[in-house]
């Protein structure tokens, strides 16, 4: 028996997995932390039996912080079997840089901060072998093949920058939404090398891009042409290998959870393949220096 903590498991890719990884693994115990309605609708669908919900905004880091703690109450309790898996793999992406929560800007507290603070609150409980995995995705690359042309590149700052609203150019556009996006991913790749380091040996962490995916909602806060596109005309495209279903990238992630392959931590793993990530990825001086910030973020100094 064992259990799996995930965010980002109410809708979309998460749910199709969170939905798989029950199916296949009968031992498999899931906590879904989320929005209350959410994590408890999905629970109730899912089988209250084997799987817990547990409260949280992703946005609020104190919110993250008390969900581990409750989890972390739950396993020393024994209510919950022996911590094995986290699947960070809630994300955002909004029409524009401005949005806050707590002063901190949205995108990149959701898509990087809480990942840190989630790994961060779970440690404790996580003991080997075990394996934490991160969405991220292929737009960290910035270019053309790994984007269609849809998100602009990242463009990188310093942490304390980029956690602000405002760190990129005309930030009440779309355009500036999107950077936001990439930029986020890239520096949830840059935090996945950064804990592949700080973690001891058989506690692996991994990055997981699903690829373009039509239809999980990411893109729900866009705009109409936007959104008709991402619900209308790219799903045709999953039907292709240039894109995956819903269900399909639910299957991956959830194979990637339940060990089906391996991978060294750190590593960037490409659906269900072991590639590198960006030539950009791979800096250590960028890794230290979001470490360090993602680090005061978690003890309370940056708020």
């Amino acid at each position: 028996m064992h259990t799996i903590v995930m965010t980002g498991g109410t809708r979309g890719i998460g749910r199709a997995a969170a939905a798989e990884v029950l199916r296949r693994d009968p031992s498999a115990h899931l906590v879904l932390v989320g929005r209350a309605a959410a994590v408890r609708s999905a629970a109730d669908a899912l089988g209250p039996a084997r799987v817990v919900p547990v409260e949280a905004d992703l946005a609020r880091l104190d919110d993250v912080r008390a969900a581990t703690a409750d989890v972390g109450r739950l396993l020393d309790a024994g209510r919950l079997p022996p911590l094995r898996t986290v699947a960070a793999n809630a994300g955002v992406q909004l029409p524009d840089a401005l949005h806050t929560t707590d002063g901190l800007e949205t995108t990149f507290v959701v898509n990087v901060l809480s990942v840190h603070v989630l790994l961060r609150g779970l440690a404790p409980w996580l003991r080997p072998p075990a394996r934490a995995v991160v969405t991220v995705s292929d737009t960290h690359f910035g270019d053309l093949r790994h984007n269609l042309g849809l998100v602009p590149a990242p463009r990188w700052s310093e942490p304390a920058v980029l956690a602000r609203p405002g760190a990129f150019d005309r930030p009440g556009t779309v355009a500036a939404g999107r950077t936001a996006y990439s930029t986020s991913k890239l520096a949830a790749v840059h935090l996945v090398h950064a804990w592949a380091r700080h973690t001891p040996a058989g506690v692996d962490v991994l990055s997981w891009n699903p690829a373009f995916v039509p239809g999980t909602g990411l893109t729900r806060r866009a705009g109409p042409a936007t959104r008709f596109l991402n619900l209308r005309v790219l799903p045709l495209l999953a039907r292709t290998p240039l894109l995956d279903t819903v269900e399909t990238a639910g299957a991956s992630l959830a194979a990637l959870l339940l060990g089906d392959l391996t991978a060294a931590s750190g590593a960037y793993v490409d659906r269900r393949r072991v590639v590198p990530s960006s030539p950009e990825s791979y800096d250590e001086a960028r890794e230290d220096a979001l470490w360090r910030f993602a680090e005061d973020v978690h003890a309370g100094v940056v708020e």
